[in-house]
């Protein structure tokens, strides 16, 4: 069974079109999955990233209730304006 070259392109046109399709599909469950009511969440690594805190001074903010956050699946989520807020009041 051969196929002819023009087929073959249009093939692959469909396979290049719905890797696409997925792509595009994966970016928006991302997209979804780090916002809440609109807003960006942020884990422990993106947040030890961002500011250079060691993760004890992490969790002495959420221990004394300077830093809210958000426990979902034993997983700790701020809020992104939360954080510019303790930033912003540290500084």
């Amino acid at each position: 069974m051969n196929i002819d070259r023009e087929e073959f392109i249009s093939w692959m046109e469909r396979i290049q079109d719905r890797f696409d399709m997925l792509d595009k599909k994966i970016d928006r469950m991302n997209n979804v999955r780090n916002c809440l009511e609109g807003e960006q969440l942020l884990d422990n690594q993106d947040l030890l990233m961002i500011t250079k805190l060691s993760l004890r001074t992490l969790q002495r903010f959420r221990s004394s209730g300077k830093l809210p956050y958000i426990n979902k699946s034993g997983k700790c989520l701020y809020r992104a304006s939360d954080v510019h807020r303790l930033i912003r009041k540290i500084l």
